[in-house]
């Protein structure tokens, strides 16, 4: 994923709507994740290491994400669409 996408298909995450996401937990800014953090968090993911905030394990890949400014958390994109919920919230404090 390059820095401007907002999914691993290359298709870019809308600048307006970058702008004014925030975590909904902190208020902090957030931006996209770089394709080596994305890597990193996919393949925990794929080896059953990831959970989200409410304890769920992450069981999907992630097409993309956004990270909040203090790099403690990052949200996902799927098919094109932040969710930002804070149960969604996946904790990476230690991780990225």
């Amino acid at each position: 994923m390059s820095p401007d996408s907002g999914s691993a298909t290359g298709r870019p995450l809308d600048p307006t709507l970058l702008e004014i996401l925030c975590c909904p937990e902190t208020k902090q800014a957030m931006t996209l994740l770089d394709a080596a953090s994305l890597d990193i968090l996919n393949r925990k993911i794929a080896n059953g290491e990831l959970q989200n905030k409410a304890g769920n394990p992450v069981k999907e890949p992630l097409d993309g994400a956004l990270i909040r400014s203090d790099k403690k958390v990052t949200y996902p994109i799927r098919e094109m669409i932040p969710i930002m919920l804070i149960e969604e919230g996946i904790p990476t404090d230690g991780i990225l």
